[in-house]
């Protein structure tokens, strides 16, 4: 090869190197996606913080299961009317990020770049994968040993309860013997999302003593409204939190996050986005 050949390949090369490096590496691989729910998600599986906020939470409610026990006028759902105190005890937890862990299904919306559908999201139910919450399962076994009957209020449809079922008991929850604990949402005409319904059904027959959720919802009907209606609500009755009511964290979803933009689902997801950093009260540094 001539010396003017090779310096001519090399002319080449050196080009495309150059155009290469200035490319950067976006053109080597394809965009990450971007999604909302990431860090919450990777918290929610990952994180040792999130682990252990969910064994305080349970942990904190062996304590007030004992003393709500001793103490025959104590109840924790508004629900409960008439004379309560001879009834026997009950808890009663949701299910989704209360006691059951979906975030593998919340997980593979970030990687598919996809959003929650009831088709998917039926499709996971009946997969039977879910795992439990850190401490729920210890906690429901403790309460069922202290003679505490354990109930699951849950906005799964009655159609996924079979699954559920099998689910819940894998892991060791307690079942209810021949009582029905798991009431889902549709199962009567009445048991819509608010959960209200379910309680006074319980409210019935057992004296409620503690109610676990992770949403505003799991404790009052109240959980839908505007934030300054959610925050009202909130105002008048949070004295039950860390008393009989216990709340697990999730910042994956709920109605905290669809308040900002009115619970509307049929906007896109940049307009709720926008509803949503709209909300926020920001501190931003002076311009130097």
């Amino acid at each position: 090869m001539s010396n003017s050949a090779c310096s001519g390949r090399w002319s080449l090369l050196s080009g495309a190197v150059a155009l290469s490096l200035l490319a950067g590496p976006a053109l080597a691989a394809d965009p990450v996606p971007q999604s909302d729910l990431l860090n919450a998600e990777l918290w929610m599986q990952r994180s040792v913080e999130y682990k252990a906020n969910a064994l305080a939470v349970y942990a904190l409610g062996r304590i007030q299961l004992d003393k709500a026990l001793a103490d025959r006028n104590w109840t924790a759902a508004t629900e409960q009317t008439g004379n309560y105190q001879d009834l026997p005890p009950a808890v009663v937890l949701d299910l989704d990020e209360t006691a059951m862990d979906n975030s593998a299904y919340q997980a593979g919306l970030v990687t598919t770049n996809g959003e929650f559908s009831p088709k998917t999201w039926d499709a996971w139910v009946k997969a039977e994968k879910a795992t439990a919450v850190p401490g729920a399962v210890e906690f429901t076994q403790y309460a069922e040993s202290k003679g505490v009957k354990v109930f699951y209020v849950t906005n799964r449809n009655a159609d996924q309860e079979e699954p559920t079922r099998r689910n819940a008991q894998a892991l060791g929850f307690p079942m209810g013997g021949n009582v029905d604990t798991f009431l889902m949402s549709k199962e009567k005409p009445d048991w819509g999302s608010a959960k209200g319904t379910r309680r006074a059904y319980i409210a019935k027959d057992y004296r409620i003593i503690l109610l676990f959720g992770d949403n505003f919802g799991d404790f009052s009907d109240a959980y839908n409204g505007s934030e300054a209606d959610r925050l009202k609500a909130f105002e008048a009755v949070k004295e039950h939190f860390g008393r009989d009511w216990l709340m697990l964290a999730n910042p994956g979803y709920g109605s905290f996050e669809s308040a900002p933009y009115g619970h509307n689902f049929k906007l896109s997801a940049d307009e709720k986005r926008a509803k949503k950093i709209g909300a926020l009260e920001p501190w931003v540094a002076p311009a130097q």
